[in-house]
């Protein structure tokens, strides 16, 4: 049996197609896995570590405002079309497993040419342009939020959650602590901007640093391309990487389980694979929505949590220094309220995700 996994771009598509792999794997041991989608530097190396094989094939977006890059895009888009007419039938898989997004269009619109079954998983509680679309051509549409099935139709929608790692909520916080030689006379803040890092959350965290670092200690995920800018940055208020309780890092891969475990409180964007993390490790956080995501997806996913008092939500517009330490201080000196919002994010973890979407895949062969 042959599957293609597509997507890319972001952990938040890669970690969830590794993890439904893992369990079609399991299964079906002798399963051969393909990813074909984006090509970078992250597709190689997650997919490379496991033993999956990587196409890159050309891919654009249409963007929101007038780009000359709409118009070339579309080109790369048709040339990704005539790359996946020869890939598909070379490798011609018996399913195609899409995390969405535009990097997947030319595999699914091939595929469905091709009458391969697709199955789409949709992250978000509102879906983008493409997934809407590539829902049309797809076999089955698994969704993470219960506001997004209607969006397809109801006799190919299921509800599944995120897939995640396996050992997502397995994490050793004595582990984290002696990694980054933690006090345990200070609670810890796990800054957390995906797996690109937010440049807009680093600068309102550096800004806040001194104070931050007086009654705590900080894992800064930065994004690899703005690690050295942080750390500059640090360094001008007094503030030295990896020492006084300040530790910032590009990226964080096999580490990050143990970190979440270690955390009293995260502060993170609002994609759907870091609100399935911190709902795995019940942890209270603060949610600071991208603002011109796609569809405003990401203000969607936080005022889902919140409207169950499952986080804490602020607006990038809204987003001072003052009320951004007040909201730390908040939940960092209550108790009850660190509890409700520990409890209240379980019910956005579903730890079936990944089993029920591999068995989705290999139900539609039958």
């Amino acid at each position: 049996m042959r599957i293609v996994l597509t997507g890319g771009g972001t952990g938040g598509h890669l970690i969830p197609l590794i993890a439904v792999a893992k369990k079609i794997k399991q299964r079906v041991p002798e399963t051969e896995l393909i990813f074909i989608g984006s090509r970078g530097k992250l597709e190689n190396d997650l997919m490379g570590k496991e033993g999956i094989p990587t196409v890159g094939i050309a891919t654009g977006k249409m963007r929101r405002y007038f780009s000359v890059l709409n118009f070339l895009d579309f080109f790369r888009v048709i040339g990704g079309i005539f790359q996946c007419l020869y890939l598909l039938v070379k490798y011609m898989p018996d399913a195609i497993f899409s995390k969405g997004g535009y990097a997947s269009a030319p595999v699914v619109l091939v595929g469905w040419l091709y009458r391969i079954p697709v199955l789409v998983h949709e992250s978000d509680s509102i879906p983008g342009v493409t997934n809407r679309m590539l829902g049309k051509f797809a076999k089955r549409v698994a969704v993470s939020y219960p506001e997004a099935e209607k969006f397809f139709p109801a006799t190919q929608v299921v509800l599944t959650g995120n897939p995640l790692r396996e050992d997502s909520a397995a994490g050793d916080a004595a582990k984290a602590k002696s990694q980054f030689a933690l006090s345990e006379f200070k609670k810890t803040i796990f800054v957390f901007g995906g797996s690109q890092g937010s440049q807009l959350i680093n600068e309102k965290i550096i800004r806040i640093l001194p104070k931050l670092l007086q009654n705590y200690q900080v894992i800064h995920q930065t994004g690899e391309n703005n690690l050295k800018n942080v750390e500059d940055k640090a360094g001008v208020l007094g503030i030295k990487a990896g020492r006084g309780g300040y530790y910032p890092l590009g990226f964080i891969g096999e580490d990050l389980k143990d970190i979440f475990a270690a955390a009293d409180l995260v502060i993170s964007r609002a994609g759907a694979n870091s609100i399935a993390e911190i709902a795995a490790n019940k942890k209270p956080s603060i949610l600071i929505p991208l603002k011109n995501s796609a569809n405003d997806h990401q203000a969607m996913n936080a005022y889902s949590l919140a409207k169950i008092g499952a986080c804490v939500v602020l607006e990038e517009t809204n987003l001072g220094e003052n009320i951004l330490m007040a909201k730390i201080e908040e939940i960092m000196n209550n108790p009850e309220l660190q509890k409700k919002l520990s409890e209240n994010i379980q019910v956005f973890y579903h730890a079936d995700a990944a089993d029920t979407i591999a068995e989705g895949i290999l139900n539609m062969l039958k």
